[in-house]
């Protein structure tokens, strides 16, 4: 296996970092002033539309899709290296329109949606007209078990008719959100795995009442991580993804994409901690001596280092593995990289704000707010808990096939 970049990768790699510096860097505190000034913690900023039609322009969009009918084209061994760089900023992903859940909507929409579907929802997302959200976890249940959901979709003639509670539904309160995916039961008698059906919810559909914006470690913004009630959501069958009961099958197509995202983008943040970390290090004098010339100091550098560049290989892997032998051979090192790549951006994040002492903890670096995210990636799609559960019981299943 070769991880090289391609010419084509290294060209865009170029073209990406220098955006960065030159755009993405300058405009974060003016989106934070932005949303700061409009009252409205859910507030789009105009200057994000600005950059993505500058982005658009520069060839720097959808970089995300292997299909070259939609995307760019690229294999996810050669997104890797573009995802980490946009990583490194909160406001990056939705500039270059890959950021989540509109990624992992936009692909199945074009693996499973039907042209009518796809012209109607996956054209205007994949041009950045409009956004998206999934809405799968529900407060009621185990979420991270799928096959205990309670939400219901009930075939009357040429309608489905939804009812139920969900929330995390990331996205919903963007002002651009105009389409939820629904996972719903629609056959309670079924197998486990073939009793939920995606089905496509415009947001603006009677019933589908958004709640509250769910607090994450006391931040409402952005496009929020909504609690959703579904009051009689009446909508036409010919909304549904896939074949009924395949609702399951679906979110693991989308699933494995997903996570394999957030972990490249993982390894970006995660990068400019330490570069933070570094500068910081260099600066700050305490007794006597530069902090960077403290031992511990430069045990947390170089432990940072070693777990970065460990994750990113991991992650170059299971991206190779996924283009050479598919998602499905490609599961084990998916949910690794899923437990590694988490804990390598929460570990090495940490560590830049003990350097920064009090600062590291505020609003006045981008830290406070990096820690925030990467920590709720050690649940989003998918707790380490129940990630290690699956990896053990395929290595076990290695030498003890009658295990499960």
């Amino acid at each position: 296996m070769d991880f090289t970049p391609s010419p084509k990768v290294r060209e865009l790699q170029a073209k990406l970092t220098a955006f960065m510096e030159e755009y993405i860097y300058p405009a974060e505190p003016e989106v934070e002033k932005e949303i700061a000034a409009s009252g409205n913690p859910h507030h789009h900023p105009q200057i994000i539309e600005d950059l993505k039609k500058r982005a658009r322009a520069q060839g720097l969009w959808n970089l995300f899709l292997p299909d070259k009918t939609y995307g760019a084209g690229l294999t996810n061994l050669e997104y890797a290296p573009l995802a980490e760089i946009m990583g490194r900023s909160f406001i990056a992903p939705q500039v270059f329109n890959c950021s989540a859940p509109d990624t992992g909507n936009m692909e199945i929409l074009a693996e499973f949606g039907t042209p009518e579907q796809k012209k109607q929802w996956l054209e205007p997302l994949l041009a950045g007209e409009i956004r998206s959200c999934f809405s799968m976890t529900e407060p009621d249940v185990a979420s991270s078990d799928p096959t205990n959901l309670q939400t219901r979709a009930v075939r009357d003639g040429d309608e489905y008719v939804i009812n139920g509670r969900k929330w995390f539904t990331s996205n919903a309160l963007h002002p651009l959100c105009r389409i939820a995916i629904v996972m719903a039961v629609t056959d309670p008698e079924a197998p486990p795995h073939r009793r939920a059906t995606m089905i496509l919810v415009p947001t603006d559909t009677p019933g589908f009442e958004i709640v509250r914006a769910v607090p994450v470690f006391d931040h409402i913004g952005g496009g929020g991580h909504a609690e959703v009630r579904y009051n009689n959501v009446r909508v036409p069958v010919t909304n549904r993804l896939g074949e009924e009961g395949s609702g399951f099958a679906i979110a693991q197509a989308r699933l494995g994409p997903g996570r394999i995202h957030h972990c490249m983008r993982s390894i970006g943040g995660a990068e400019r901690a330490l570069e933070l970390m570094c500068q910081r290090a260099a600066q700050r004098y305490a007794f006597g001596s530069r902090l960077i010339d403290k031992q511990t100091i430069q045990n947390w550098i170089a432990e940072s280092r070693m777990q970065i560049d460990m994750a990113r290989l991991l992650v170059l892997y299971a991206a190779w593995k996924m283009d050479t032998l598919g998602k499905k051979e490609a599961r084990q090192e998916i949910s690794m990289i899923k437990v590694v790549a988490a804990n390598c951006f929460v570990d090495v994040v940490d560590r830049a704000i003990q350097v920064f002492g009090a600062m590291g903890v505020t609003n006045d670096t981008p830290l406070a707010r990096m820690w925030a995210h990467a920590r709720t990636l050690r649940i989003v799609d998918g707790p380490d808990e129940v990630h290690k559960m699956v990896i053990a019981r395929r290595e076990i299943r290695r030498w003890v096939p009658e295990a499960w």
